[in-house]
């Protein structure tokens, strides 16, 4: 128990090392520009296909589920105000951040652990290339660029999805359910789905990155450490996930938004 305690310490003061390091590179800005862009259509323009589906599927089931309660109490109008929310603030930049987690944070964990075996990254710092500058700070800027659009896609997608799916299937007058729509949603539930988004980047190319760096034994640890990185980072989203919202929406409260 103590080994197992002492060990994820140790790999949390190492990713928070790693997390400083990467901050203090963005500073002084030495990261390459052509890599930061290509790692920009990498995360963001490759993802959007998983993106888009997820968003419309969930915002299609959410309206369909919401209407069939709400049908009950004569409440149609309402559901689609309650996906909107339901998307902006919540399941929109959650289950984007899940879906990138699982394709770019193995891919990133596959490729930094691969160059680390094969001793690429060793390589790179005897060319007097800091592994942080040249491999770290790309994917983590890009990915905080790439996760806020992704995010706005899945819930435009969604609220669209839900429009046609609760207008043209379930028989909801559209004029009264954009109304709703319209009265019940805020800015502050987009400004909370997009802070969310920027802190659900940065944890999975930090997780991905960490994985990648500080894999060993070869091609198993190879596998090890891009199923560790995908694990880690869905776990670490949906725990502060739980903690952003109590925050934000006590922030949100306390600024009258």
């Amino acid at each position: 128990m103590r080994t197992w305690i002492g060990e994820w310490l140790i790999g949390l003061g190492r990713i928070a090392l790693l997390s400083r390091d990467a901050i203090a590179s963005c500073l002084t800005f030495k990261f390459s520009r052509r890599d930061l862009i290509y790692q920009v259509y990498f995360i963001g323009v490759k993802s959007q296909s998983v993106v888009l589906v997820t968003g419309a599927f969930t915002g299609m089931v959410l309206a369909a589920q919401t209407y069939f309660q709400f049908h009950k109490v004569k409440m149609d109008t309402a559901t689609l105000a309650v996906v909107s929310v339901s998307m902006c603030s919540e399941l929109g930049p959650v289950l984007t951040a899940l879906m990138v987690a699982g394709r770019v944070g193995a891919a990133i964990a596959a490729e930094l652990g691969t160059m680390r075996v094969t001793e690429q990254i060793d390589a790179l710092r005897t060319l007097a290339t800091h592994p942080i500058d040249y491999l770290v700070v790309p994917r983590l800027i890009a990915a905080n660029i790439a996760l806020p659009l992704l995010t706005i896609e899945s819930m435009s997608i969604g609220i669209i999805a839900s429009y046609f799916v609760g207008v043209g299937l379930l028989g909801i007058d559209p004029a009264y359910a954009w109304y709703n729509m319209l009265k019940y949603s805020h800015n502050s539930d987009v400004m909370i789905g997009l802070i969310k988004s920027v802190v659900y980047g940065g944890i999975i190319a930090l997780i991905g990155c960490y994985k990648g760096l500080s894999c060993v034994n070869g091609a198993e640890g190879v596998g090890r450490a891009t199923t560790e990185a995908v694990v880690y980072a869905s776990i670490t989203i949906l725990v502060t996930n739980f903690f952003l919202t109590l925050t934000l929406e006590q922030i949100c409260v306390i600024l009258g938004i």
